[in-house]
């Protein structure tokens, strides 16, 4: 994907850029800015030429403080990204992100992108086309966590003015390698995309955005969204016939199968309509 011209960010902050989507966004949005900022607590690759790699616990107040200096615009991607005991999820996921937004909104810093997740809808039907205003109903202390983060995006920008797009990521990956991934795969370059066009509308708000690429089947209307200008380019249909065939039938009673949130509404030490559940990995 080619770099926008003229887009440039004097200072950016990718958090969590330890992790998958951290690895991939690194080089590709140090395209948009003079410095980028990375962070984590996992170890990084050292600092190239224009950016600075700084370890830091999101939920320590003091070092995102420290952290927020300087910063133009967030792509807050950090936090525990799958299911874990609501013990491990609330320090990294629910106070990271507080002490996240108040250093922003002590710092200046005038927007956010937030890696929020479709598993904030995740107990919403298969056989559902929803909206990005719905009632959320996560499927696991991990979307109920993004559920919080993009209400506390909605208190900040009510209460402070501090702009943010909420990004319910579907699944962001290479390639879609299973049905489910056919209507939530979002590409790597689409992924970009979107950030662009997150991080440059002229006026944001509070906007939730869902994150998938133009695919043929979707649970997603992404109308109330459309003044971020994501346009999204790639789809999942060239893999359709592959992942069919590999896949085989599928047991539409069983939940996962059911549920938008696929393997998530299964995961957990709780049992789901009589299935004992499985422990997250």
């Amino acid at each position: 994907m080619q770099e926008l011209t003229g887009l440039r960010f004097k200072r950016l902050l990718l958090t969590g850029a330890a992790g998958a989507l951290g690895r991939m966004l690194r080089p590709r949005m140090k395209r948009y800015c003079e410095t980028l900022r990375v962070s984590d607590l996992a170890a990084m690759d050292p600092a190239g030429e224009g950016e600075e790699v700084v370890i830091a616990p999101l939920e320590d107040e003091a070092a995102m403080y420290d952290l927020l200096d300087g910063v133009d615009a967030v792509l807050h991607f950090g936090g525990v990204s799958i299911e874990k005991p609501f013990s491990t999820v609330l320090p990294a996921n629910i106070v990271g992100a507080y002490n996240l937004y108040e250093a922003a909104r002590r710092r200046g810093t005038k927007r956010i992108i937030f890696a929020s997740s479709n598993h904030v809808t995740g107990f919403y039907g298969q056989d559902e086309t929803i909206k990005a205003h719905v009632v959320p109903r996560p499927d696991t202390f991990y979307g109920l966590s993004k559920a919080f983060g993009e209400n506390l995006a909605q208190f900040y920008f009510d209460r402070h003015g501090l702009e943010t797009v909420s990004i319910r990521i579907g699944s962001c990956l290479p390639e879609p390698v299973d049905r489910r991934q056919l209507s939530s795969w979002l590409s790597h370059d689409d992924m970009e995309r979107l950030l662009v066009a997150a991080l440059t509308a002229p006026i944001v708000g509070h906007s939730i955005v869902y994150g998938a690429s133009d695919n043929r089947t979707t649970w997603w209307d992404n109308s109330q969204g459309k003044h971020v200008g994501y346009r999204p380019q790639d789809t999942s249909e060239p893999w359709r016939a592959a992942v069919e065939a590999k896949q085989g039938p599928v047991d539409t009673t069983r939940p996962e199968v059911r549920f938008q949130g696929g393997g998530f509404v299964v995961l957990g030490p709780f049992a789901f309509a009589g299935q004992p559940g499985a422990e997250a990995a």
